[in-house]
């Protein structure tokens, strides 16, 4: 090992030689023994979206030759340093040139010169894609030098080079916290009360900086304890002394949010908006345009009288870091708020739901156009829209004329004034439509430019939002209230139906389906195994409804109610409570909207068809009064061996008993699979032994019976599978979230794949399980399976709909009648021959449930999925889409149906031939995108 080393270094030494022999170091930059003197700098930060230009003066002691001087930064020549032309190049003219030479000052040996910084990518305007994941590499300290090499000397400053002045990395950001924090301590005069917490730690360990800043800690105290609670439990106390003016003291909440963190302007006007209303007595800025402008000047005790800041800084910091958009699985968080499959919107919707802000500022970037929300229809029906929408303009414009007031902006936009469709809040995907459903004046901010204009004018909309909340707390704290009055009292109020329309702009309001209440009275979630398919899932909503500020019950005694007995232990949603479009929203199958012609994104959240578990609507007045118990917290349930056989048959009916068998096959336990459904097992069903479940199964919900031993089963032994996955990050995230080992292709048994590439050739003596419109559009390509055929809308329509499932075993653990989701607007619509149909679109008139899929009636009856066998191969294929951003967990089976029924010891292949075909991809970008992937870059 050691001469392996020396080796190495000898090496090394030899190259390092080698490269400075071939390509020697000028003078400047080998010499070390250079005389340095300091260099007077007019200023010492530049910026990449500002040309700036700089006086510099130095005094070498003595004449010099002023033509032999050399100007130098970050170590060279300030010629190489060229200006971006295109893709990764950069090989323009120089970026930064000498204004005035350098020059003496009045006889003296004083030299003095003008430098000037231009545009490195010739704009100052960064948002283009390509240049945003580049330029941040130039960000950093400098020496700026003027050298005389001929006296061996040079006069140097450290600068810095930042994209603006207040950019900040997420490594910078507690420092410049603290920073604030020290400050406002050391001003004996300063009372305001700064709380830092870390709301939690990321998928890569970071923690999620979250600053509370108020009048003081009592006025948060009051908040939390006091006027919160007594709002969501007896708001119309609240509301009478409001109404009587007998109120008193208060302050309500705003949130400042960022969630994209490359779109950087949000975090850093967090940081900004921070520092002027913790440390200074009065903040001012301007507001309008040309004869409109004023200066408006903010007493900030004053404010504080009113307001409580919340600065949630970034909730994704992962990509603050890598500057990207999406998180360190590769999850777009502003899609998550409502599914909250990743740690960090888990975390950060908690607080949310503990705070309820009266207003919610989401910080984004970059469309055309200064956009300010609130959105164009459709709505989605839990807002209380009538008592957001017009409070929201009023605070949008507010927002809008800070934000061009406070920079060069001219105008900015509201799409629910501007546009038509194609900016909508039918989902609670995004940060601040989530928070709608707590109450809040929800708002997505979007600057047009990745610039330092486009920070001023965000620092305005959170300044403009302020002042706005200020100006008319008691009447939006009125309007908050009422929201919750109506949950609390059961009022469906008319008054938000002229807000909900169809595509036509004719009014539709909530569909009520006969109804006289849009919202039922409960939703019941069954926990007994009659009832329930899946009692892991439904104590996991159960924590999610708590974890989001839903109260959720527990009935105390047996009871009967719409003709089904419910035991003790039964979960109970009364939506009577203030909360109730929360739960509502994620437990309602949703609405078909496929009259509207745009829609930004998937609109279906309903958790019980998409996680698989079974709930109740009970439209029945005081059902279950005086049979119930608060439930403050719940514990996922564990499986349990039963009997003393020495085999345990485990049901395939969760995503848990998955996870359990991978934990076993990895750590040799034999797993056998039943291959025929005999004397109560199920074909698909794992057996294993008893005591091996006894080790490995206490951390694991499973549903396990004994193993007679009277009657002969035919099983088939599984072995630890290799799987491959091409495609998103979500599939990936989905597969290593049940625990399968993820291997190259070339090691793999079985590949999954949702992408457009497909190479027939290299699925030999594999399974392949193609997912969605984009593979299958690259299997037919490769003419590998003649006879199938397929149609699609689009990729990205998506829906909830009646399925047909047939009895195979790679549906095992499924039956007959299912609803399934898609999002890839796609069916198929011939078979190979031999080929085996898994599952179809049910033929029902109603077989589309809700969602925006336009065009979806010719899905009506086709093939959902089939597999085909060959010599060598297996290809099965799904129209839908299996791990939708997590969310659809339960079409997991299906994909782990199809990887052990790859890996058994005695699978059959059935069929003749050999795979043949053409490697297919995409062709372009464009091919690759969903629909929810085009156009506006929606945040």
């Amino acid at each position: 090992m050691k001469k392996f080393f020396v080796g190495w270094l000898a090496l090394l030494m030899m190259l390092s030689v080698l490269a400075q022999t071939a390509f020697p170091l000028s003078e400047v930059e080998a010499a070390e023994d250079y005389k340095v003197i300091k260099l007077d700098v007019s200023r010492d930060l530049f910026s990449l979206t500002e040309a700036r230009t700089v006086e510099v003066q130095a005094d070498f002691g003595k004449d010099v030759d002023l033509t032999q001087l050399q100007w130098m930064f970050g170590g060279k020549s300030i010629e190489e340093w060229k200006k971006w032309t295109s893709g990764t190049a950069y090989n323009g003219a120089p970026f930064i040139t000498v204004k005035e030479t350098p020059h003496y000052v009045d006889g003296t040996t004083t030299i003095k010169a003008t430098l000037e910084f231009g545009l490195l990518y010739n704009r100052n305007d960064l948002s283009n894609r390509t240049i945003r994941t580049q330029y941040q590499q130039f960000i950093g300290d400098y020496e700026l030098a003027l050298v005389n090499p001929a006296a061996k000397a040079k006069a140097a400053a450290t600068v810095k080079l930042n994209v603006y002045d207040e950019f900040l990395f997420y490594d910078q950001l507690k420092p410049a916290i603290d920073q604030i924090f020290a400050k406002a301590k050391a001003n004996p005069d300063n009372k305001r009360y700064l709380e830092y917490r870390s709301l939690g730690k990321t998928v890569q360990g970071r923690d999620l900086h979250f600053v509370i800043l108020a009048k003081n800690k009592n006025a948060v105290d009051k908040y939390l304890k006091e006027t919160l609670p007594t709002a969501l439990e007896n708001p119309e106390s609240l509301i009478k002394k409001l109404e009587s003016g007998t109120m008193g003291d208060y302050q309500v909440p705003i949130w400042m949010n960022n969630i994209h963190p490359d779109e950087i302007e949000g975090v850093d006007t967090s940081v900004e908006l921070l520092k002027k209303f913790a440390l200074e007595d009065e903040v001012s800025y301007k507001t309008g345009k040309g004869d409109k402008e004023t200066t408006v000047k903010l007493n900030v005790d004053k404010v504080l009288d009113d307001v409580i800041f919340l600065y949630m800084f970034t909730n994704n910091p992962d990509g603050r870091v890598a500057n990207t958009r999406a998180n360190a699985n590769g999850f777009d968080l502003n899609r998550d708020n409502h599914y909250q499959t990743q740690v960090e919107t888990q975390q950060v919707t908690q607080e949310i739901a503990r705070w309820s802000p009266l207003s919610f500022v989401d910080m984004h970037g970059y469309v055309s156009g200064f956009l300010i929300e609130p959105t164009t229809p459709p709505h989605n029906p839990n807002y209380e829209y009538d008592l957001l929408y017009n409070e929201m303009i009023n605070q949008a414009n507010a927002m809008g004329q800070a934000g061009i007031g406070n920079s060069s902006l001219t105008s900015y936009f509201i799409p629910a004034e501007t546009w038509e469709d194609g900016w909508d809040d039918a989902t609670p995907a995004y940060t601040p439509m989530y928070a709608m459903l707590h109450g809040s004046l929800g708002h997505t901010v979007e600057v047009p430019t990745l610039s330092q204009n486009a920070f001023h004018a965000m620092v305005g909309v959170g300044l403009g939002a302020a002042k706005f909340v200020f100006d008319h707390k008691d009447e939006l704290f009125k309007n908050q209230l009422q929201i919750f009055e109506r949950g609390v009292k059961g009022i469906d109020d008319r008054a938000v139906d002229k807000y909900f329309v169809n595509a036509a702009g004719e009014s539709i309001g909530r569909v009520r389906g006969g109804h006289d209440n849009f919202f039922p009275d409960y939703y019941v979630i069954p926990t007994d195994d009659k009832e329930q398919k899946n009692k892991l899932e439904a104590y996991k909503m159960v924590n999610y409804l708590l974890r989001n500020g839903v109260k959720v019950e527990q009935t105390t005694k047996n009871l009967k109610v719409a003709g089904t007995m419910y035991p003790k232990g039964t979960f109970v949603v009364s939506m009577k409570q203030a909360k109730r479009g929360v739960a509502n929203a994620m437990l309602s199958k949703g609405e078909n909207s496929s009259d509207w012609a745009a829609m930004y994104d998937p609109i279906v959240t309903d958790f019980p068809d998409l996680r698989g578990f079974d709930v109740r609507e009970i439209r029945l007045p005081d059902a279950f009064s005086n049979s119930t118990m608060k439930v403050t917290n719940v514990t996922t349930p564990k499986g349990a061996v039963v009997g003393n056989t020495p085999k345990q048959v485990l049901a395939n009916s969760n995503n848990d008993t998955i996870k359990l068998v991978n934990e076993l096959l990895k750590n040799g336990v034999v797993v056998e699979k039943a291959t025929e459904t005999k004397a109560g097992v199920n074909r698909g069903d794992f057996i294993v032994s008893t005591k091996d479940l006894q080790v490995y199964g206490k951390n694991y919900y499973f549903e396990a019976k004994p193993l007679g031993t009277t009657n002969q089963l035919k099983t088939e032994q599984l072995r630890k599978p290799k799987v491959a996955v091409t495609g998103s990050s979500q599939l990936n995230f989905s597969l290593r979230e049940l625990g399968f080992d993820l291997v190259s292709q070339a090691e793999a048994d079985v590949i999954i794949s949702d992408s457009a590439s497909f190479n027939p050739s290299s699925i030999s003596g594999k399974t392949f399980l193609g997912i969605g419109n984009s593979t299958l559009r690259a299997v037919k390509s490769s003419g590998a399976l003649p006879g199938f055929d397929y149609k699609a809308t689009a990729n990205g329509h998506e829906g909830l709909f009646k399925a047909v499932v047939n009895e195979h075993v790679l549906t095992s653990g499924y039956q007959r009648d299912e609803l399934l989701y898609s999002t890839t607007g796609s069916w198929i619509t011939s078979v190979p021959e031999d080929a085996e149909v898994l599952a179809s679109f049910s033929n029902a008139d109603d077989f589309y449930i809700s969602g925006w899929w336009p065009g979806h009636e010719g899905a009506k009856g086709q093939t959902l999925a089939f597999t085909k066998n060959f010599e060598d191969s297996t290809i099965t294929l799904f129209a839908n889409d299996l791990a939708f951003r997590a969310h659809t967990q339960y079409s997991y089976r299906l994909i782990a149906n199809s990887i052990y029924t790859s890996v058994g010891t005695e699978v059959i292949k059935k069929g003749k031939g050999k795979i043949k075909g053409k490697e297919i991809k995409a062709q372009n970008n464009k091919e690759e995108k969903s629909f929810f992937e085009k156009g506006r870059d929606r945040d």
